[in-house]
């Protein structure tokens, strides 16, 4: 007797299924994405020029002040930016996750622009604020006080400048932290503190604050590390008032006569303290602060401010002044103004400065161009990527998912100019030469984009049974089939989102950038540094809202693609 098999059954027993053999080969990329570049760093820290082995990179960094200076700058750098943005971030998140504050949804928004402001041109737009002699703060203090030419309030070339600026850009980190920490801790330790007699002051001291305080002590990690590990800020900063940080070291190492290998041994100390960072984030974040048992967790404690509330949404509107409404003010103002330095007024109002950079300076549409494609393949293949390890690690699809797991977020540990560093070794000789074409920032952009892509992908994942893939699979689809005709469709709006959020990262991207860059392979972020190295400000105000504006569009439309989709799942 025969029996008739399915035709999807008959071309399974007479197909090859290349399922395991492309599943392995995107491990392999994985792999070569993050090993090479830092086995060709680690190789140079320990070499000489001879190329022989020796260990004089690292006694230099430590004995030489031109070294030791920018490591020291670098420390207190990164510790008083954490101190500050706790101090200022941890109330913001009490106030907008625990009070009645009026606009707290308004609060969380501007919050938010901040946090996708890239760095570099929060610090242009402080320039154009706060320099000594044609800041706008400080032309106004002369016009106010009658001081003397010269005279100003504000230096923002100075230690204290750039601790300011990326303190501005750095709190949203803590904020973000410590605000959702608030929202999922539920009321009921804190109603049992106000029923036994505690005071608002007391409860807030003895409860609210031990149960946060996990997540402020990872905010002050993040803050520690994002201070360190920046490179725009410092170089537009720092180096006009003659001092350098690390990273800014590490570029000036390629700059003439380079030495590279002095660059290399530079680098491995940022990276293994951006690991240790992590790594004492992920714990503090891992402990259960605590727990309850049975019934229903309650709502969280609104506290009543009572005569305070509009105070307090003065104070939050007065911090948020320094990195949005200000800076944003003045990137505005510089853009249609004939002088970058003076107040917009019917005497000064030009559109010249629109004209110059999208129909005179040849290099804004190559940077454009540049951008563009480099955001599309660097979104689409990152995406890509991301999505099938995310998939072989959740669905264990092949021995050592684990490891895949590991290496998909290892690069959040990786800076990125210690990244270009590691590029730059690895592609400016056989048998891969990528320096000087747009594929060696590809390469850069794919690889720093991958912890965050790999994570929502994968709670995405987990939110999907794979009852339907095994279905397919039972009806003769190979696991890529099954994973390209059934999944991928279930998570359409989280691989749009994540492609979004490449794009925007590719757009924001600067430290490794400057690192690989060539002439013709310059993209936005690059242009921009550029231009304040020539100073061009009213340029810079041009490109900067144009990068803004591309930026917020993409993120409000990855969100309304998000919560779109969270409400189909949702719907009956």
């Amino acid at each position: 007797m025969t029996v008739a098999l399915p035709a999807s059954s008959a071309r399974r027993g007479l197909g090859i299924d290349l399922s395991k053999p492309v599943l392995i080969a995107f491990a392999v990329i994985l792999f070569l994405l993050i090993a090479m570049p830092l086995s060709w760093l680690v190789l140079y820290a320990f070499s000489s020029k001879t190329g022989a082995f020796t260990l004089d990179n690292f006694h230099r960094l430590l004995t030489d002040a031109a070294y030791l200076d920018p490591l020291l700058t670098t420390f207190a750098l990164a510790i008083l930016t954490a101190l500050i943005c706790c101090i200022v971030a941890a109330p913001m998140g009490w106030l907008v996750a625990r009070t009645d504050m009026p606009l707290r949804r308004t609060v969380r928004l501007l919050v938010t622009a901040s946090f996708v402001t890239p760095p570099f041109l929060g610090a242009i737009a402080w320039e154009l604020l706060a320099a000594p002699n044609s800041g706008l703060l400080n032309q106004l203090y002369r016009e106010l006080t009658g001081a003397e030419q010269g005279g100003h309030l504000f230096n923002i070339y100075s230690f204290t400048g750039l601790v300011f600026v990326i303190s501005c850009y750095t709190f949203p980190y803590v904020f973000v932290l410590v605000a959702n920490a608030l929202d999922r801790t539920p009321g009921d330790l804190e109603d049992a503190s106000a029923i036994l007699g505690g005071k608002a002051w007391d409860t807030a001291r003895r409860v609210t604050i031990p149960l946060a305080l996990p997540s402020i002590v990872a905010g002050a990690l993040v803050a520690f590390l994002q201070a360190m590990t920046l490179f725009g800020s410092p170089a537009i900063l720092a180096m006009p008032a003659g001092f350098h940080t690390m990273t800014t070291k590490i570029w000036s190492l390629f700059q003439f006569p380079p030495q590279p290998e002095l660059a290399a041994a530079a680098s491995l100390p940022l990276l293994i303290l951006t690991i240790v960072l992590l790594r004492a984030e992920h714990m503090v974040l891992g402990r259960r602060g605590y727990s309850v048992v049975g019934g229903k967790n309650s709502e969280p404690r609104i506290v009543r401010l009572g005569r305070w509330r509009w105070v307090m949404l003065t104070a939050a509107m007065l911090v948020l002044m320094c990195p949005v409404f200000l800076p944003y003010f003045a990137l505005l103002n510089a853009s249609f103004s004939k002088v970058a330095s003076h107040l917009v007024s019917i005497n000064n109002f030009t559109l010249h400065n629109l004209h110059f950079v999208f129909y005179e300076l040849s290099a804004t549409k190559l940077a454009l161009r540049n951008t563009f494609i480099l955001g599309t393949l660097a979104a689409t293949a990152g995406t890509v990527l991301a999505l099938v390890i995310a998939y072989v690690h959740t669905r264990q699809a092949v021995r050592g998912y684990r490891l895949l797991g590991f290496l998909a977020t290892a690069p959040v540990a990786i800076p990125g100019i210690v990244l270009g560093v590691g590029l730059f070794f690895t592609y400016t000789r056989p048998p891969f030469v990528l320096y000087g074409t747009l594929w060696i920032l590809l390469i850069a952009f794919v690889t720093l984009s991958m912890p965050a892509a790999y994570q929502q992908l994968q709670s995405a994942f987990k939110a999907v049974h794979p009852e339907l893939e095994d279905a397919s699979r039972i009806l003769g689809a190979t696991r890529l089939r099954a994973l390209w005709q059934i999944t991928a469709p279930l998570l359409r709006t989280s691989v749009i989102a994540t492609w979004c959020f490449i794009f925007v990262g590719v757009i924001r991207e600067l430290s490794a950038a400057i690192m690989l860059f060539t002439s013709e392979t310059k993209v936005l972020s690059v242009l921009i540094y550029d231009l304040n190295e020539s100073g061009d400000l009213a340029a810079i105000a041009v490109l900067g809202l144009l990068m803004l504006v591309l930026t917020f569009g993409i993120v409000a439309l990855a969100n309304s693609l998000k919560f779109g989709g969270a409400r189909r799942l949702s719907a009956p």
